[in-house]
C-alpha cells in the first residue's frame, strides 16, 4: 500500500524514472507511508490502443473516482 500503476503513451527509460522518483517522493510526504510501502509501475499503449484500450475500457467505468478526467478537475 500503495501501489500506483501509471498506463501511458510509451516514454524513455529517464523520463519514466524521474517520474517515479517525483510520485515516490509525493507518496513519501503526503501519504505518510514508508518506502517499504510503495510500489509504482509503468503500462505503456501505443496511441492507437489508447481509446479503446484503456480510455473505454478502464477510465471511464471508473469515471465516478476520477480526481481528474480529460484534463477537467472533478473534485
Amino acid at each position: 500500500m500503495p501501489y500506483i500503476a501509471i498506463k501511458a503513451y510509451p516514454k524513455d527509460e529517464e523520463t519514466k524514472r524521474e517520474v517515479a522518483e517525483a510520485i515516490n517522493r509525493i507518496f513519501l510526504e503526503k501519504w505518510g507511508c514508508p518506502q517499504q510501502a510503495i510500489s509504482i509501475s509503468f503500462e505503456e499503449y501505443p496511441p492507437e490502443e489508447w481509446q479503446k484500450t484503456v480510455f473505454e475500457g478502464e477510465i471511464k467505468q471508473k469515471e465516478d473516482s476520477m480526481f481528474f478526467l480529460s484534463g477537467e478537475k472533478k473534485y
